[in-house]
């Protein structure tokens, strides 16, 4: 299926035709205008449906990224032609429909080429600033439209006013003295599409829809990485009880790392993935505050002037790792089989009663710190282990 230039049509209207530098446009007929003007729709159809057939007759990846870029970069040229085309002809009435139509003309099939073949594309290639000016002005008239969405969602407030004005922020740069990549365009449009389909949630929840979006997209921007942590200390803080901070710490990070993460995007690349930096957050505090709760527990307790000697507690071996009695413990809390008035009292209670095959004494804190970041192993073999419980009662 020879096609030869397939932006041929449009390759000549622009360049040539409208373009006021080879042709003198004032000679131009209403009747041919009229032709151009009833051909667009048809030469867009047919133009979208050779871009595909193209690409998909293609078997070799080099070879389609090779296309790709190649008619983006085409297309890229001839908007920038096509809007300086506009500009010199804007004293001519009669050629402002068409000037507009071959600009969304050319747009279109941009846009096309990214939605369906933008990871062909190379992303850290700089955008021309006659491409990006309409891409801005439609990102700022949708990012005004979400900011009033969300405005209604009180949840969503902390984070809402931060990504907005650093989007508008980024978005207004002078051209001059930025230049915009590919991927920083389609990274905006994606986050844009996503917030304008979020379906928000004024139910008490650990994270808001927005703030789970954030994450889920890597909106790694230094001012929401700082709120988001602040708000979350805020919360810490509201408990008095040191393991009652670090049991709600472990509850929060535990959620946290559940959230999803799309893969290879990212808002700033100059600064670290939104993902890790948070999940090192959330070690170091529940770290000091584990640390601190050693420190304040001293070796040695003096009442009266007189050292008290305490009775060794009896203690019961068990045949499972630290870890694995962990979530057994912790499981039961939960799911309110042991009742006490935190997850803390629980394992302060049972833990020092126990011991295991490799150590006698066993940290009731540490215990429950990693029962919320237990391996994949240690979960089988309780599971394995509850499962021979069952069997165990079924027989009796």
């Amino acid at each position: 299926m020879g096609e030869g230039y397939i932006l041929e049509w449009l390759d000549t209207l622009i360049s040539v035709t409208l373009n006021p530098v080879k042709t003198d446009v004032t000679l131009l007929q209403p009747e041919d205008i009229a032709m151009h003007l009833n051909s667009i729709d048809d030469e867009k159809n047919k133009l979208m449906t050779s871009i595909k057939n193209l690409v998909f007759r293609i078997d070799d990846e080099s070879k389609i990224k090779t296309t790709v870029e190649l008619y983006y970069s085409s297309l890229i040229v001839l908007f920038d032609q096509a809007m300086k085309n506009q500009i010199q002809n804007s004293k001519y009435p009669h050629l402002k429909e068409i000037s507009e139509d071959v600009i969304d003309f050319t747009n279109e099939i941009l846009s096309l080429i990214e939605d369906r073949f933008g990871n062909y594309l190379d992303n850290r290639k700089r955008l021309p600033n006659a491409y990006i000016e309409p891409v801005r002005k439609e990102l700022l008239t949708r990012i005004n439209v979400i900011e009033q969405q969300l405005n209604n969602y009180p949840a969503c407030k902390p984070a809402a006013g931060i990504i907005i004005q650093e989007l508008k922020n980024f978005l207004n740069c002078p051209s001059n003295e930025y230049s915009f990549t590919f991927q920083e365009v389609d990274y905006i449009k994606e986050l844009c599409f996503e917030m304008e389909r979020i379906e928000h949630s004024e139910n008490r929840r650990i994270f808001s829809r927005l703030d789970e979006l954030l994450i889920y997209m890597n909106f790694n921007s230094r001012r929401y990485l700082d709120n988001f942590t602040q708000r979350l200390t805020s919360e810490i803080n509201s408990y008095e009880i040191r393991e009652d901070k670090i049991e709600r710490l472990l509850f929060f990070f535990k959620s946290f790392k559940q959230l999803p993460k799309k893969e290879n995007v990212i808002f700033n690349p100059q600064q670290l993935d939104l993902k890790k930096s948070l999940s090192n957050w959330f070690q170091e505090e529940i770290t000091y505050l584990e640390k601190k709760s050693d420190f304040s527990t001293g070796p040695t307790n003096l009442k009266s002037h007189s050292v008290q000697v305490e009775k060794p507690k009896q203690k019961v071996t068990c045949t499972l790792s630290t870890d694995q009695t962990g979530l057994i413990i912790r499981a039961a809390d939960e799911l309110r089989i042991l009742l006490a008035k935190s997850m803390s009292e629980v394992f302060k209670t049972i833990v020092p009663h126990l011991s295991t095959q490799y150590k006698k004494n066993l940290s009731y804190d540490g215990m429950r710190s990693k029962s919320y970041v237990a391996e994949e192993r240690d979960k089988q073999i309780a599971i394995q282990t509850l499962q021979r419980i069952i069997k165990k009662i079924e027989g009796y």
